[in-house]
């Protein structure tokens, strides 16, 4: 693992491989480990980088908000050190957030992006009520709120047989301290709505979505990509797809980056 300094807070990251740049986004509660199955199949034919958003992984925490913005700002610190002038984007939830952050602000260095298991859709109101509760409960039972989060990610038919693999994720999101979750769950609380991104940007785009995800409802999720070029794909089970799904999803990556 790398680090920089983004106003002086420690931001961790990786570099991998060698050919046009690939950035993959983790999501809430997750950090850059949970690539450590893609990034050996992908780095090589791309350069890989991976990073730990704000309050995520080994980077600290800024501030008691963490915009999707200002962690969009966090990978242009990051590629700005690594002298990427255009690269690929994959946002896996809250990271295809960042993603589509990233793409307002800096278009031109987007070459493709691939939301998984993520929506350019603001939180509704009921969305946004969900998150204050849900800042309500990780103060006051951080332990219980963190697993009942990462087993409620998968769709219900995998949690019995993906027992193992859930429990890993565990122990990662554990890692994430309490000011992290907070302020994250404050900053997509007020995240705009980018859908007019999925419809005039020029650049391949390519939703990747789960017809049982617990979070994402999949038939209110596809109305965003309706008369727009964005590629589809749809995976069975729930949010997690790069374990519920993870040897297709590398398939369907792979495929994608050819495109472009």
């Amino acid at each position: 693992m790398n680090q920089i300094l983004y106003k002086n807070t420690k931001i961790s990251y990786s570099d991998i491989g060698k050919g046009n740049a690939i950035v993959l986004i983790h999501g809430f509660l997750e950090n850059q480990t949970m690539w450590q199955d893609l990034v050996p199949e992908l780095s090589k034919k791309h350069r890989v980088i991976t990073l730990d958003l704000l309050g995520h992984g080994e980077s600290g925490c800024l501030g008691y908000v963490h915009s999707m913005e200002e962690n969009a700002e966090v990978v242009r610190a990051v590629l700005s050190k690594l002298r990427i002038r255009k690269t690929v984007f994959v946002g896996h939830s809250m990271g295809g957030y960042v993603a589509l952050a990233f793409a307002e602000l800096y278009p031109a260095m987007v070459k493709g992006l691939v939301l998984q298991n993520s929506t350019s859709k603001a939180d509704s109101e009921e969305r946004k009520a969900n998150r204050d509760r849900a800042i309500k409960a990780v103060k006051k039972d951080y332990t219980t709120f963190i697993r009942l989060s990462i087993a409620n990610l998968f769709s219900p038919n995998n949690r019995e047989r993906l027992i193992d693999e859930i429990e890993k994720v565990k122990i990662e999101a554990l890692k994430t301290p309490l000011q992290g979750v907070v302020a994250s769950l404050e900053g997509m609380k007020i995240r705009k709505n980018r859908e007019v991104l999925l419809h005039l940007t020029p650049y391949p785009k390519m939703l990747i979505l789960g017809k049982k995800d617990p979070v994402l409802n999949y038939e209110d999720s596809l109305d965003q990509i309706e008369n727009t070029t964005v590629k589809l794909v749809t995976f069975p089970d729930g949010h997690m797809s790069h374990i519920e799904n993870r040897e297709q999803l590398k398939t369907v990556l792979l495929e994608f980056f050819k495109s472009i």
